[in-house]
């Protein structure tokens, strides 16, 4: 009995100190305390779920789950359910967290709280919406503007990834957080302009809140700024502005924040902004994109998006084996996106197997009807691509949704007549125009207008077969369109053009419908049209025959205005006294004086033979100087020799006697210029 007095009265002491380190927050002497109650009676109930909330509160979610899984007699589920569902939604154990929420005997607030950041996580945000709507509706305490600001991230996740227009909810952006979720909806819905504004507007509420608190520092400030700043680049990217927003990217992660959620989106956005450039980069910027806890951070879209830009990055680096992993990876995650096998066609393209990625593409299309037809169209790109642009048509025309529309007409009938298939060009605009009947007869039950889109299909036919001289062709079609508008003149005209060939009676006939001349003259003032500001050509009006300008007789001269000359200039050193060189205009090769250049006095005295030899009498032996030998034949042009020994100095523009003693100065500067360069 003494021994159990002496036990409560411990146990008591230990309380006493666990209830006063629960006060003051100091929960690490609270579990060596309660750990010390559990050694006197360790099934105690209480101490157990003490133990657990003061392990949550060192962050031991762990160790906390242990102790609820092997205390499970005694810590039932309605006695400490929201602490094990928090344990596992910490532990990221999200469909754990929502089975013990759910299997809870009794749904309190805490649990309802807990139960929306779970639907969040999962990413069911129509049940988190209701969820939210029904605490702020029977909640009143502090946390009223907490349970707003998740309610407003529901909305924008239900935009950004849902593409969902989002309800106005009425709340009052009275703080940044708000404001930042109220922005991001608006990017959502493409509404870039005011999310900018929005995030100016939470980034100013963001540095008041913040400035408020003496203990925040600058840099705390500037951290809590990133994510508002990431979106605002984000915003900059989708507008084009593409350096503000590289600018913007690099310097939140020279900030280094510890969201790594955060940072793996900003190294994503670059590595998107450099695309096949700056590939050493987007190398170091991916690293970001695998750090620790980054899947728990992002949505499934983000992740996803991130894992295609690796596949693509491998690509362009020119890792093919670890693109072909990443793109059949995210093909097993997805098989029915598109993505990863249009990557895996990109690789076998630049491998130069074409024929194999349309093989690829091919499958994918038989596999997943509903995403055919884009498929298609990259098969169709890549037959263009080889010069098989028949095969081409023949896929784009296999897809049938798109058979009708305009894009696909124009582009079939301009490959078709680039190929000089002109019967397969008329027999798309025919499937085309019947498929607009048939539409229309069913949505009109059997009457007959014609949609904008269908008449202008049949005069384009009808163009088209005009072109090219198919005008019997042309005229049903013709006749289509003027009983649809018979006061259109020039579709009457063409029709009578088409019929003057076929059936000339029925030209004529036709023609009656024209209107008269007199109806179709225009009121146009010739004189002031040709006298305008734009008028390129003006008329000269015939001047009336007078006294002065009558014809003059034979003898009589006319007297005809003399243009103006202007001088030429003349040489700086022209002598007026010398006769010009008549043959200053020819080249300088050309002229009847030239003799070649001159060489040097010191070339002629170099020795030719081996080192000590001499050159005297090379002049003698040399045979080309001797008498006999045959003269050189002149260059082309060249006239009878002129005597060197003229005393006379030409101008400029005359005999160069002059050249050589100007040449040899300029070369003197030029070795005078060389010295001072050194």
């Amino acid at each position: 009995k003494m021994a159990t007095a002496a036990g409560a009265a411990a146990a008591a002491g230990l309380w006493s100190e666990v209830n006063r380190c629960g006060q003051n927050g100091d929960f690490a002497r609270a579990l060596k305390s309660v750990n010390k109650i559990l050694q006197i009676n360790k099934d105690d109930v209480t101490a157990l779920q003490c133990k657990v909330v003061c392990l949550i509160q060192n962050g031991n979610f762990k160790e906390a789950l242990g102790v609820i899984n092997t205390h499970t007699k005694v810590l039932t589920s309605d006695v400490i359910a929201f602490e094990k569902a928090y344990c596992e939604y910490r532990l990221n154990r999200i469909e754990s967290a929502l089975k013990t929420i759910q299997s809870a005997s009794q749904q309190t607030d805490k649990l309802k709280e807990l139960y929306g950041q779970v639907l969040y996580r999962l990413e069911r945000y129509d049940d988190c919406l209701a969820a939210y709507r029904d605490l702020i509706r029977n909640s009143q305490d502090e946390y009223e503007e907490e349970r707003k600001t998740n309610l407003s991230a529901v909305v924008a996740a239900q935009s950004t990834w849902e593409k969902v227009v989002p309800e106005d909810l009425g709340l009052r952006e009275a703080t940044y957080e708000l404001c930042y979720n109220s922005a991001c909806a608006l990017i959502g819905q493409g509404k870039l302009n005011e999310a900018m504004k929005k995030l100016q507007k939470a980034e100013e509420l963001c540095r008041q809140s913040l400035s408020e608190d003496s203990d925040v520092t600058e840099e705390d400030i500037e951290a809590e700024l990133a994510i508002i700043h990431g979106q605002m680049a984000y915003i900059m990217q989708l507008q084009g502005r593409t350096e503000d927003a590289l600018q913007l990217y690099n310097q939140i992660i020279k900030l280094k924040p510890t969201d790594v959620g955060l940072l793996a989106v900003i190294a994503n956005n670059i590595i998107t902004i450099n695309k096949d450039q700056n590939v050493f980069d987007s190398k170091k910027k991916v690293k970001l994109t695998n750090a620790e806890g980054v899947e728990h951070k992002l949505s499934k879209k983000q992740l996803q998006a991130i894992e295609f830009n690796k596949a693509l990055l491998a690509m362009y680096t020119n890792q093919a084996d670890q693109c072909r992993k990443l793109s059949a990876s995210l093909q097993s995650q997805s098989p029915e996106h598109l993505l990863p096998v249009l990557i895996q066609a990109a690789q076998l393209c630049r491998e130069k197997q074409h024929a194999k990625a349309v093989g690829l593409l091919q499958d994918f299309a038989d596999q997943h009807p509903a995403n055919a037809a884009e498929i298609k169209l990259t098969m169709a790109q890549l037959k263009i691509a080889q010069g098989s642009v028949t095969k081409a048509c023949m896929i784009l025309r296999s897809i049938e949704e798109l058979q009708h529309k305009p894009g696909m007409v124009s582009a079939l009938v301009t490959m078709y007549s680039h190929e000089e298939d002109i019967d397969s060009a008329i027999e798309v605009f025919t499937q085309a125009i019947q498929w607009y009947q048939q539409y229309q007869a069913s949505q009109t039950r059997g009457a007959n207008p014609k949609s904008p889109v269908h008449l202008s299909l049949i005069r384009e036919a009808a163009n088209f077969k005009l072109k090219h001289g198919r005008k019997k062709e042309a005229i049903s079609d013709l006749e289509e369109l003027w009983k649809q508008n018979p006061k259109d003149v020039h579709t009457l005209a063409q029709l009578i053009s088409a019929y003057s060939l076929v059936d000339p009676e029925k030209a004529k006939v036709l023609s009656k419908h024209l209107p008269s001349s007199d109806t179709m003259s225009l009121k146009v003032d010739v004189d002031a049209l040709e006298n305008s500001h734009g008028a390129t050509y003006v008329r000269k009006k015939a001047g009336k025959l007078t006294g002065d300008n009558q014809q003059k007789e034979p003898g009589q001269g006319e007297v005809k205005k003399k243009k103006k000359k202007k001088k030429g200039k003349l040489p700086k050193n022209y002598d007026p006294k010398v006769t010009p060189d008549p043959e200053r205009w020819l080249p300088m090769r050309e002229r009847s004086y030239y003799r070649g250049r001159k060489k040097g006095k010191k070339k002629d005295q170099v020795g030719k033979g081996t080192q000590g030899s001499t050159t005297t009498g090379s002049s003698e032996l040399d045979a080309s100087r001797t008498a006999s030998s045959p003269p050189t034949s002149p260059r082309p042009g060249s006239g009878a020799a002129v005597s060197a020994t003229s005393n006379v100095i030409p101008p400029r523009h005359q005999k160069p006697a002059g050249a050589p003693a100007t040449k040899k100065k300029q070369q003197q500067k030029k070795k005078k210029g060389a010295k001072g360069g050194w």
